[in-house]
Parts: structure tokens; C-alpha cells; sequence
């Protein structure tokens, strides 16, 4: 399986995380119900379904995965200055807490369901400067997820994020 992985500095605007690369896993699933069920399986709960916002978010309270679930959509990750991914149907991307992302365009079938590890509960913070201090101490506090959201305890997560 193609496992990109990218990892970001802080811009004083968005945080990022200095630690933990951004991972995305190409073409990692077929349907929604094999991804629900994967995260189920894996302790990554509050499943949601929708989009990526148009505007630049991070979690500092929390790490969170994207399955792709239609459509595909070009994301830009870790701020102004990161980097374009072209997300696709059954893509799955693992966001570290603190990674900034937005959706740049996409098509009108593109959606995601996206969940947070071990019952770690997400902030939505958007880059305001007086944010930044506080999100990189709280981004510091984040626990590593026990299982990555879609292999397991042994899946290719834990060779990119070591505690």
C-alpha cells in the first residue's frame, strides 16, 4: 500500500505538529461500511460524515481520520505555506493534532466520514494568532491513538508516529 507522509513546521499561524507527519493511505477501502466498521474495530470514535471546511482548521485537542467516502477533493495541509494532496474515494487520511487543513475544491459527490481516537474530544481552532501558544501546549498533551484507525495495533501508523 502507498503511504504518503508529510511532515509540517508551525507557520505562527497553525501550529501543525513538529512530531507526528500528516499520513494518508491510497485507496485503502472499497465501501463506507468497511470503513465504519475498520473504525469501530479500532477505538476511533464520533463518527461524522460531510466535508472538509474551505477554510483553514486545526484540532489541538485531538488527533483525526478522513475516509474519503465519495468524490475526490484537492486539501491543502499545514497551512498557507504546506502542501496540495488530492484526496480520492477510499482514501484515508491521518490528521496529527495541530495539522492545519482545508479544502481547496472539490467535486459536488465529495465526502468524508471522519472520527477521533480513544474518545479524545477535538477543538475546532482557525488560526487566530492569540490560539497558537496555548494549541502547541495543549498539541503536546495529545496521547498517541491505541490502534491507527484502520489496520490496528500493528498498522503502518505506529512506523510514522512514535511515542
Amino acid at each position: 500500500m502507498n503511504v504518503q507522509h508529510e511532515l509540517f513546521e508551525g507557520d505562527g499561524t497553525i501550529p501543525n505538529n513538529t512530531e507526528l507527519p500528516l499520513l494518508v493511505y491510497k485507496t485503502a477501502f472499497s465501501d463506507k461500511e468497511e470503513f465504519e466498521h475498520a473504525l469501530k474495530r479500532n477505538s476511533w470514535n464520533g463518527a461524522w460524515v460531510n466535508g472538509v471546511y474551505t477554510y483553514h482548521h486545526f484540532h489541538s485537542s485531538a488527533h483525526e481520520v478522513l475516509g474519503v467516502l465519495g468524490g475526490r477533493a484537492e486539501v491543502l495541509f499545514g497551512g498557507e505555506e504546506g502542501r496540495k494532496l488530492l484526496l480520492e474515494k477510499g482514501d484515508v487520511a491521518i490528521i496529527p493534532a495541530g495539522v492545519g487543513h482545508k479544502c481547496l475544491q472539490k467535486d459536488a459527490d465529495f465526502q468524508v466520514m471522519g472520527a477521533y481516537p480513544d474518545n479524545q474530544e477535538m477543538d475546532m481552532c482557525t488560526g487566530k494568532p492569540e490560539e497558537y501558544e496555548e494549541a502547541i501546549s495543549r498539541i503536546k498533551q495529545v496521547p498517541l491513538p491505541s490502534h491507527d484507525p484502520f489496520f490496528g495495533e500493528n498498522g503502518p501508523m505506529f512506523e510514522y508516529w512514535k511515542g
